[in-house]
């Protein structure tokens, strides 16, 4: 099977004072093209981080990531961005969702971020997801209009505007009730499957994490003293 991605040896350190401080420490990590994995440990153990180096946002001091056959390591920061901008979508714990647009134009911005320009094709995909997730008469209304559900599903059209490889949430649903939250990844995790789309997912939540295909304890990938 086709591996989504691929971590090797990797470590990210931290000045903390006159000390160095490991923030995140991964042996060996592979996701397959179209799981969905839930990513948990304790706190401290740099779940955020690992998302981040994932995601391109961050540099590892060392190791090897690969994602979608892409060695991002590689890359310079102008060519990581535009990689993240095209190949992954992601949601975070707060949403960002930006207050003086609107529903669909902060979907747009997803798409003006891949490169995809915003154009009438994406304004209409923007608004085909929103309607999906039951938005469709939310498109005009902003943030401060909206439920912090119906703000969660604006962030997760963000995510899926490009129809990326890969989806990283950080703590999607940090901020909600386990109704509200259950649903709502429900929804996206069946977008998600329908579509292809690789997910992985930052969590203390058991029963979120229990909603995906697998868990990794980031305590497990630290390589052996």
């Amino acid at each position: 099977m086709e591996t989504a991605i691929e971590l090797l040896d990797v470590v990210k350190r931290y000045r903390q004072g006159t000390e160095e401080v490991v923030a995140t420490e991964v042996s060996e990590l592979r996701v397959a093209a179209g799981e969905q994995v839930a990513l948990i440990g304790r706190s401290g153990t740099g779940k955020t981080t690992l998302l981040n180096i994932i995601a391109g946002i961050l540099r590892p001091d060392q190791g090897v990531v690969r994602v979608c056959g892409q060695d991002v390591t590689a890359m310079g920061e102008a060519r990581r961005d535009r990689f993240r901008g095209s190949r992954i979508g992601m949601v975070y714990q707060t949403f960002n969702l930006l207050q003086p647009f609107t529903a669909l134009e902060n979907v747009l911005l997803g798409s003006m971020f891949g490169g995809s320009g915003g154009g009438a094709a994406s304004r209409a995909r923007a608004a085909s997801l929103l309607e999906q997730v039951g938005l469709g008469d939310r498109v005009h209304h902003r943030p401060s209009q909206l439920s912090v559900g119906q703000i969660q599903r604006v962030a997760i059209c963000r995510a899926l505007i490009n129809d990326p490889d890969l989806i990283l949430m950080d703590e999607p649903l940090g901020n909600q009730d386990k109704q509200t939250g259950g649903g709502v990844l429900g929804m996206l995790l069946d977008m998600a499957s329908q579509a292809g789309h690789t997910v992985v997912m930052v969590t203390h939540d058991p029963d979120s994490a229990s909603r995906m295909q697998r868990t990794v304890d980031l305590s497990d990938l630290r390589r052996a003293s």
